[in-house]
């Protein structure tokens, strides 16, 4: 039995038809995580879909209502890049409630993860790269109004940078300074981090972080509070220097009541649609590093998937389940010695 639990539906399943994206990846995740008893079916917990009110603290009214009676123009389906249907609209719905309750439990648990989510293109307004609604905002902006969190901070390890995140809540204070752009083929420690923690942080403060390829999609990238922007085949020990210098830098200056982590699986040297280098391996260390610091500070995390398009989808199960595993170990009081990555 996991000391946390796992948020999980079939009904996450996106109704998009032949698409680069894996829409079974969710089942066979789940399937994975059981067959090699990482996890047992007491440990899942099912969601139920978001309100049209939860949805409303994020999106505007004249978009969620283009959702509901299928009114979208041309030009916003093709921006949201997946074939717009009524089904399509729920399993969205359902993600944004997966993620509600993955940052519900996770205050009980200290980590939660859900099996989903993690659709950080979407905007106030629209949706777009294959993002209809942002389940990470809805789940901050829900916690908030209910009064169970503060603040709040994002940690955007996707392939791609969450400008959906960073527009969400460009409103709020941000870094007095970004790290440099990681342009050279080398990590260096950053000469201009600032230092000081946030501690006057408003209610409804949220601190956003982008680790992501530079030389990708989107090709706007608004500004997140720290964005770093890797040079194309950057590999696992670049991007965990890179990884543990954003987070050093954002906790010295803000200290959240939550972490929102979007563990994308596209950093993988063999995604289609990324341009990064990193292994398995290399990406179950990135899972532990942000498991580690959000325990080391006693600050709760929740964990969303994102994206993942793995020549071989099994490679992409593979990451995704091995996110589960190291939040197994970072969070189990006696870890098991010689555990090693799903192969």
């Amino acid at each position: 039995m996991l000391p946390f639990k796992l948020i999980y539906s079939d009904h996450y399943y996106l109704p998009i038809g032949d698409h680069v994206f894996p829409a079974e990846k969710y089942r066979r995740i789940r399937d994975r995580l059981i067959s090699t008893k990482v996890a047992g079916p007491e440990d899942f917990l099912e969601p139920q879909p978001a309100t049209d009110q939860d949805i409303l603290l994020v999106h505007k009214p004249e978009y969620v209502q283009k959702l509901k009676t299928g009114t979208l123009s041309p030009r916003e389906e093709m921006e949201m890049e997946v074939p717009y249907s009524r089904d399509l609209v729920e399993a969205f719905w359902l993600a944004a409630g997966g993620s509600i309750l993955a940052a519900r439990q996770c205050l009980q648990d200290r980590v939660s993860i859900s099996i989903g989510g993690g659709f950080h293109h979407a905007f106030p307004d629209h949706g777009e790269g294959f993002c209809m609604i942002h389940d990470v905002a809805v789940a901050i902006r829900r916690l908030q109004r209910d009064d169970k969190i503060r603040t709040a901070m994002t940690v955007d390890c996707d392939v791609h940078q969450g400008n959906g995140t960073a527009a969400i809540f460009a409103g709020t204070r941000t870094a007095s300074a970004l790290l440099p752009s990681a342009s050279a083929s080398t990590v260096e420690q950053p000469k201009n981090a600032p230092r000081g923690k946030m501690r006057g942080a408003h209610a409804g403060e949220v601190f956003t972080i982008s680790l992501h390829q530079h030389n990708n999609y989107p090709l706007w990238k608004p500004p997140s509070s720290i964005d770093v922007d890797l040079p194309d085949g950057t590999g696992d020990d670049d991007y965990l220097a890179w990884l543990d210098n954003a987070l050093s830098s954002g906790l010295r200056q803000f200290e959240p009541d939550l972490i929102c982590y979007i563990a994308g699986a596209d950093p993988y040297k063999e995604d289609q649609l990324g341009g990064l280098s990193l292994t398995i391996e290399g990406l179950k260390k990135r899972d532990e590093l942000v498991f580690n610091v959000a325990r080391a500070r006693n600050i709760p995390v929740m964990v969303t998937y994102a994206g993942g398009y793995a020549r071989n989808v099994e490679d992409t199960v593979s990451i995704h389940a091995n996110t589960v595993v190291a939040a197994k170990e970072v969070f189990t009081e006696v870890r098991h010695k010689g555990s090693e990555p799903l192969p």
